[in-house]
């Protein structure tokens, strides 16, 4: 009877691996006529690869979308890993950049050389903020649209035209005159940072940048000596600028984050992208002990076409008696600075800061 027994079971566990046989036989039919016939591609679609990321992600516990409430006041779905990227922010791309994500629009006018998106003909150029072309960005059929800064006024105009797009401005407030700048400056560049983390799967790097620009930031506060008096300039065109502490570009919120004693203020001040009219007169009549100079020639123009700021600033006779002259206490910002407000950018400007007040002292 054991005999009976054992060979009835051995008939069922052939018949079994037959059967899995032939269906192993008919997918491979599947796949190779799809391959074949045009009707089905190698590679996945991108609806496809969404779907599977969505289905990875929910295997892994970890989110499909994530909700933000965006500097306009409204409330975003936005997907995680997006396919198909836009970004006009120009605080965001060297971070986008080092991260590997793709982008399928950007404003390469507005573009530092240095950004590999630039020269990418795989990215399709939508202009600069005076005359940008929107209709690229709806070319694309984007998943998502990262607004901010020079774009945060077309935010409307651009949710409009990709309604199916979750359209996010990220745009940062820097330009308060009551001490709140710099806050706003920190905190922006921390919540900006964190949440493309989130986006992108990115949250380690993201917790690694933001703790470099908290040390970067605490090594510059540290080395001022609370008594020195600063003063920032913007040079375009040849010509000095006036950035005014808190509001000023670049250099107002430095004033609230570190507590510079600013050499000069003046009422009315703006934000203004080549600063306001203060004559270099003045400017020598405040005696600075430091002068913190944005080139914005350099990052808008080829090279040769413009005297480069240092030049402007050592060689203006009003200012040759000053202290900063005189001591060599000139920080120039990076080239690129105007047109890459990164939060990169800002970690090379603390770092720098820190280590020239440090020599002086």
């Amino acid at each position: 009877m054991r005999r009976y027994v054992t060979l009835l079971f051995m008939a069922v566990w052939v018949l079994a691996l037959a059967a899995c046989g032939r269906a192993d036989n008919s997918a491979g039919s599947n796949n190779a006529t799809g391959a074949a016939g045009g009707s089905a591609s190698a590679e996945p679609s991108a609806s496809e690869q969404a779907a599977g990321q969505t289905a990875g992600q929910a295997d892994s516990g970890k989110p499909a979308t994530i909700e933000y409430t965006d500097a306009s006041g409204n409330t975003v779905t936005i997907p995680v890993n997006p396919q198909t990227v836009v970004a006009l922010d120009s605080r965001t791309f060297e971070t986008l950049e080092a991260w590997g994500i793709k982008l399928a629009a950007a404003p390469k006018a507005v573009m530092p050389a240095g950004i590999g998106y630039k020269t990418d003909d795989s990215v399709r150029d939508i202009g600069n903020h005076r005359e940008p072309n929107l209709e690229v960005i709806a070319a694309v059929n984007p998943d998502l649209v990262i607004v901010g800064q020079r774009f945060s006024g077309f935010y409307e105009d651009i949710k409009a035209l990709v309604p199916d797009a979750a359209v996010i401005n990220i745009d940062m407030n820097v330009s308060a005159t009551d001490g709140t700048a710099g806050e706003q400056l920190v905190n922006g560049f921390k919540d900006i940072t964190t949440l493309l983390g989130q986006i992108f799967g990115k949250e380690e790097e993201a917790k690694a940048l933001i703790a470099e620009f908290d040390q970067a930031l605490e090594k510059a506060k540290a080395a001022y000596n609370g008594t020195d008096r600063v003063m920032g300039v913007i040079v375009s065109g040849g010509n000095i600028g006036y950035s005014a502490p808190h509001n000023g570009r670049v250099w107002g919120p430095l004033f609230d984050i570190f507590g510079w004693v600013p050499a000069l203020e003046i009422e009315n001040a703006t934000s203004d992208h080549q600063g306001d009219e203060v004559s270099v007169e003045a400017i020598a009549q405040s005696n600075p002990d430091w002068l913190m100079v944005l080139d914005r020639d350099a990052a808008i123009s080829s090279e040769g076409e413009s005297t480069p700021a240092q030049d402007v600033i050592v060689n203006a006779p009003a200012l040759q008696n000053t202290t900063a002259l005189s001591k060599g206490q000139i920080y120039i910002a990076p080239a690129d600075t105007y047109t890459n407000e990164s939060i990169q950018t800002y970690i090379e400007i603390f770092e720098a800061i820190a280590e020239w007040m440090s020599k002086s002292s």
